[in-house]
């Protein structure tokens, strides 16, 4: 019983992994050569007959095996919720994987962290004589975990690229400021900066003038950049930038403004931080740095009465 437990969950990690490796790596190259001989054609429908007609040119793995985990992805999906694949959508574009990762690939990541998780509670569950009640709750907890992991993992990705751009802004503010009180348009600071920094908020805002370039208005291009980074400061830049365009008041005075409110701001919070050292450091204190100065300040004394006592 327990070698056919571990055949079975072996088998079931392998297929997991497998249909991991077919949704993140071979599914997107599969729909950039599907885009590129649509591209190539003209239209859907003759790029369709033209791949039926060139059938045997098609690899192996386009041709069955990626079309057979892409319908078990779509059946997946239908069981869930209606609204969890714009919300994963969503975190994910917080995250700055919009390029990298999709909804199909994260999906196909929470199966396998749940499925790997349960497998790992079952083989502890299976080695030990635990009563029936401990086995479900430790089953349960075992899923729980694997499907809680993926969505913390994303989180913390979303939260380390706020605080980066957080700690980007004000530098790039002062810079735009400078260059445009400097004789440069709006445009034309921004693709400044763009070209001598690297970091999350200069890639969206790379992105922003690439929208801009495909015809999307200012207005709207600044906006996603702000949805897209989801931080109160980004905001509150977008908005000036937008008012200033609509009133027609100075940029440069409106980009001053600006530069000197986001160095409060970080001020501000880096003071905050500093108020909350005291209540952060109290944990390691009570953990680690009591328990070894008792032992400094009394092991002696114990010693001592313990050789008294022997006696």
């Amino acid at each position: 019983m327990m070698i056919l437990a571990i055949s079975a969950t072996g088998a079931i990690i392998v297929f997991m992994l497998l249909y991991f490796f077919v949704m993140t790596r071979l599914v997107p190259k599969t729909q950039m050569h599907q885009r590129l001989r649509k591209l190539q054609y003209g239209s859907q429908a003759r790029a369709e007959q033209e791949s039926v007609a060139n059938l045997a040119d098609v690899p192996f793995v386009e041709r069955t095996i990626v079309p057979l985990f892409q319908s078990i992805s779509k059946t997946l999906l239908v069981f869930a919720p209606k609204g969890i694949y714009e919300r994963i959508e969503q975190r994910i574009i917080l995250a700055g994987k919009q390029g990298v990762w999709s909804v199909s690939s994260f999906a196909c990541g929470w199966v396998l962290s749940v499925g790997a998780c349960l497998m790992l509670a079952f083989l502890f569950v299976s080695n030990r004589d635990f009563p029936f009640i401990q086995r479900v709750a430790l089953l349960a907890l075992g899923g729980a975990m694997g499907a809680l992991l993926p969505f913390a993992m994303l989180n913390s990705i979303i939260r380390k690229r706020q605080k980066l751009i957080l700690r980007q802004l004000p530098e790039f503010l002062d810079l735009l400021c400078v260059s445009v009180q400097a004789g440069l348009s709006f445009d034309s600071g921004v693709t400044k900066i763009i070209s001598r920094m690297k970091g999350p908020f200069i890639d969206e805002c790379e992105r922003m003038q690439r929208d801009m370039r495909m015809g999307m208005m200012r207005k709207r291009s600044l906006q996603q950049m702000a949805r897209r980074c989801d931080v109160p400061e980004v905001y509150l830049f977008t908005t000036a930038i937008i008012q200033a365009e609509r009133l027609g008041t100075s940029m440069a005075n409106t980009l001053v403004i600006q530069a000197e409110n986001m160095r409060e701001r970080r001020r501000q919070a880096a003071k905050a931080e500093a108020l909350r050292a005291p209540v952060k450091i109290l944990f390691p204190l009570v953990l680690f740095i009591f328990p070894a100065l008792f032992v400094i300040v009394l092991l002696p004394s114990v010693l001592s009465l313990a050789k008294f006592f022997t006696k």
